[in-house]
């Protein structure tokens, strides 16, 4: 009797085993079920959401060009259909880019590398918080959107006397190789005027089987001269543009171009020792400028538009008793701003700010972080931003753990 006693017990602690181990199992099969369920939710989510904002042109439909505040958000261009975004409202975005800050004032910062600006105040841009509660998944989701260039145009110097420089153009991962290249050389005219001028020296080229090409300038024989290189390149109705800035080499001081009006289409012109939190200690410094405005034109070539006289050349004083700046009113176009300047000494520097996001082919990235997330998924687009092509990536993550629904 005591054998089948212990018999009985070794045979429920067995089936008590089997049974955790089954519902062990069970359960973990089931986590992975309701996960995929999430994650498969998450992903649609994702997709909705990236197609709302994208091909709506949210509220009012030309928000991009007022300073007021936002009804309701999203990105078409209002005069186009599909994935067609208006260039305005990219400007009105706040960058995930370190904010500039301005005689009391944060401005979002665009820029992609030396030599362009593209600063908006941030008080009259849309920040993430904001963009998060017009979309409704304020608390629920993050998300964060990148615009990339298709076509990315690099410029490296290869060397000088003459000028010489190598031009890469890129698709997405491969090259474009036979790609007609358009440039414009913007160079500065070292004569005795006070507000310096430049020449423009415009051709075409074409890049080899692994999307390169060189460019030879005999007018640049040394490296003191200054000059701006904008490059388009264009192939199967995708269009990229790259652009390259060398000021002379001992120039210390520059100007610096910061959005003050969108509904105006005002920018302020700072001295660039006044820029900065705090800003540069007050070393009395003179910059005499001369401003213009160009436009890309459909054969791929640069046109200038006239700016107001009065305005286009003057000199900003940064003494440190006050906030020395100018202000310019630039055309109802998508363009390039261009600021050439020249100190006391002689020395010449030359700045542009893309009126438009696209003028510079810039990229940008809005929204939050997804770094750390349990699960970010992620889809895209091929969207046209004023005849560039771009990628448009969102990333969704849950900000509240998984739910049953999506």
């Amino acid at each position: 009797m005591a054998s089948g006693g212990i018999d009985h017990m070794m045979a429920l602690i067995i089936f008590m085993a089997a049974f955790l181990i089954f519902i062990g199992l069970f359960s973990q099969t089931m986590q992975t079920g309701i996960a995929y369920e999430r994650h498969n939710a998450l992903s649609t989510k994702t997709s909705d959401l990236l197609d709302n904002i994208l091909l709506n042109p949210g509220i009012p439909s030309n928000w991009g060009q007022s300073d007021n505040a936002i009804v309701g958000f999203g990105l078409q261009d209002p005069d186009y259909s599909q994935y067609q975004l208006s260039s305005s409202s990219l400007m009105r975005l706040t960058s995930t880019q370190s904010p500039v800050y301005y005689n009391g004032t944060y401005y979002s910062n665009v820029t992609a590398g030396f030599g362009a600006y593209l600063l908006a105040p941030s008080a009259k841009s849309l920040n993430y918080s904001t963009a998060s509660k017009l979309l409704g998944i304020n608390g629920t989701y993050g998300f964060q959107l990148a615009l990339t260039p298709t076509i990315t145009v690099s410029i490296q110097k290869i060397s000088v006397a003459p000028l010489n420089v190598l031009v890469n153009v890129y698709g997405t991962g491969y090259p474009l190789a036979n790609a007609p290249i358009s440039y414009s050389l913007l160079l500065i005219n070292p004569d005795a005027n006070d507000y310096p001028s430049y020449t423009m020296i415009s051709g075409t080229n074409t890049a080899d089987s692994s999307g390169s090409a060189q460019l030879v300038f005999p007018q640049i024989s040394t490296d003191n001269q200054c000059y701006a290189l904008i490059v388009s390149s264009y192939l199967d109705g995708l269009q990229g543009i790259g652009y390259y800035v060398h000021d002379s080499q001992s120039l210390t001081k520059t100007i610096v171009p910061l959005i003050d009006s969108f509904q105006k289409r005002t920018i302020l012109l700072a001295h660039g020792d006044s820029v900065g939190q705090p800003p540069q200690p007050p070393v009395p410094s003179q910059l005499n400028y001369n401003v213009s405005f160009v436009i890309l034109t459909e054969d791929y070539t640069l046109r200038q538009v006239q700016l107001d006289q009065s305005t286009s050349v003057g000199n900003l004083v940064y003494s440190g008793s006050g906030q020395n700046y100018a202000s310019i009113t630039v055309p109802n176009n998508d363009g390039i701003l261009i600021v050439t300047y020249k100190n006391n000494a002689g020395q010449y520097g030359i700045v542009m700010m893309p009126w438009r996001l696209d003028s510079l082919a810039f990229p940008l990235t809005f929204g939050g972080n997804p770094a750390g997330q349990e699960w970010v998924t992620t889809d895209l687009r091929q969207v046209d931003i004023g005849g560039i092509a771009y990628q448009a990536k969102l990333e969704l993550w849950n900000l509240q753990g998984y739910s049953g629904s999506g």
